[in-house]
């Protein structure tokens, strides 16, 4: 199932994607297209990107795509087998922050951010799931760079639906929807362009 339709027509609110257990909202283009440019080119250049590192089958994995965390706080989270600390936002991503929580209308204080340098690069099905997020909080996706395929999975029933991410979009999953379901970023070969994905959170301080 494809995504298509991004508003009910009477009253443009923004529908649910999922059609049972959790909700997940597409607000398309939050950020213009030279603002997004913008930001992308500073994340790129400014965060401090590292290769991710994750325990899987008793060996350990270091991946393709980059990663860095920021919070309000330099905090501890543990996922994969590891224990990172989080930086201090630097102004333009709380900068960014702002504009997603002006948007979405959730509040969030921390932010695991993913560069992919191409469509060689993606994630496989998973949900967030970690002790140190807010249980059924709200997780705000922001796209910068190259648009990607995103697909979700119902971890029962297998129903799969997938929607575009643009450059400057935003998707929020909240409420069940990482208890129930799975979601990834299939790689390709059609993309050439770096990605970054901002993906903001609520954590438990």
């Amino acid at each position: 199932m494809t995504y298509t339709d991004l508003f009910e027509n009477d009253e443009m609110k923004l529908i649910n994607l999922l059609p049972h257990d959790g909700e997940a909202y597409y607000h398309g283009k939050i950020l213009d297209d030279v603002t997004a440019d913008r930001y992308w080119v500073e994340c790129i250049n400014q965060l401090s990107w590292e290769h991710d590192r994750a325990f899987m089958f008793g060996k350990e994995i270091v991946t393709q795509r980059k990663v860095a965390w920021y919070a309000d706080q330099p905090v501890s989270y543990r996922y994969s087998g590891y224990t990172k600390t989080a930086l201090i936002w630097p102004d333009f991503l709380r900068e960014i922050k702002q504009r997603v929580e002006s948007s979405s209308g959730d509040i969030f204080n921390s932010c695991l951010c993913n560069f992919y340098s191409s469509g060689d690069e993606g994630m496989g099905w998973h949900s967030d799931g970690e002790k140190e997020l807010v249980e059924a909080g709200v997780i705000g996706s922001l796209t910068l760079g190259s648009a990607r395929r995103f697909s979700f999975k119902h971890k029962v029933t297998g129903e799969r639906l997938s929607l575009n991410l643009e450059h400057g979009s935003l998707l929020i999953m909240k409420g069940s929807t990482q208890k129930n379901w799975l979601h990834s970023l299939p790689k390709t070969k059609k993309v050439f362009e770096p990605r970054v994905n901002l993906t903001f959170r609520q954590m438990r301080f």
